[in-house]
């Protein structure tokens, strides 16, 4: 699952018909989605799926963990879906970050998504961000009326800085000055957002609103960013819920990209943190005909 921080940038242009409401079958299908309130892997978990439609387009979704280890077997796997699928169009998670010279130095700088980007590189093969547009992100979790404006800003950027300290290994002072970046570019692509929470400082009066524990900011729990957590027992108060209803958001705008471009004909390939797949496997199965 990826952040805010990797959706503030400009993306490509995306399908446009994935801003349109779905007719007949396919929106039917959409209430297939699952929510992950509740829901819990068991040994049964499907963390890939393969599918063919009518049309003659098919689908391999990939979920993967979000690793930068070449030596990670799932790096193989994305390989040998890909030689197998022979794909016109690939997905990725998160936005066109670009590749390196190789692809070990993609995987250790980009991860999947980076490294999928290569292989359609390699291949001249087209490739589309999952991702809807970050002011979309945050209109529709305005639009819920649950959560203000500074709620909504809190919970992207405490996840991010949680993301940084946790899998980066960034420090204190490295934090502030990756967050205060952050919160610049927010500012001024998210419409509304350099209304609540301009900088850092103000961040920390922010967080001290809703927290008295952990001391700062910085210090904020990845277990408050869990979809499936509940606030009052993480002690994330307000931010498990969002990013339950944005993963929610995320689920079914993927869905849509990938259902109709399968349904155009395309040979699609798609790597996504894997959480997704099964949230997302039953609608696409419906789509596609299964």
């Amino acid at each position: 699952m990826k952040t805010l921080f990797h959706t503030l940038f400009p993306f490509p242009f995306l399908l446009t018909l994935a801003f349109l409401p779905f007719p007949g079958k396919s929106q039917e299908c959409e209430q297939k989605l699952k929510s992950y309130k509740n829901w819990k892997e068991s040994p049964n978990t499907q963390w890939s799926l393969f599918l063919s439609s009518p049309a003659g387009g098919s689908l391999a979704y990939i979920g993967a963990h979000h690793s930068t280890d070449p030596a990670h077997p799932q790096f193989a796997q994305i390989r040998q879906a890909w030689q197998t699928q022979k794909p016109t169009l690939v997905f990725f998670e998160g936005p066109n970050r670009g590749t390196t010279a190789t692809a070990d130095e993609t995987i250790q700088q980009l991860g999947e998504s980076g490294y999928v980007r290569f292989l359609a590189q390699t291949d001249g093969v087209k490739t589309q961000s999952l991702e809807m547009s970050p002011q979309e992100e945050v209109d529709q979790l305005l639009s819920t009326g649950k959560f203000s404006k500074e709620q909504i800003k809190l919970f992207f950027v405490l996840r991010e800085a949680s993301r940084l300290r946790d899998r980066k290994g960034l420090k204190d002072e490295q934090l502030q000055a990756a967050i205060a970046q952050l919160l610049a570019k927010a500012n001024t692509v998210i419409k509304g957002f350099d209304e609540v929470i301009p900088d850092v400082s103000a961040l920390q009066v922010a967080y001290q609103k809703y927290w008295s524990a952990p001391a700062t900011w910085w210090q904020a729990p990845a277990v408050w960013f869990t979809p499936g957590g509940e606030g009052e027992k993480t002690g994330g108060k307000f931010t498990n819920e969002i990013n339950r209803l944005n993963s929610e958001n995320r689920d079914r705008y993927m869905y849509r990209l990938l259902s109709q471009a399968v349904l155009k004909g395309e040979k699609v390939l798609a790597v996504v943190g894997r959480n997704h797949v099964p949230m997302q496997a039953d609608a696409l199965k419906c789509a596609l005909g299964k």
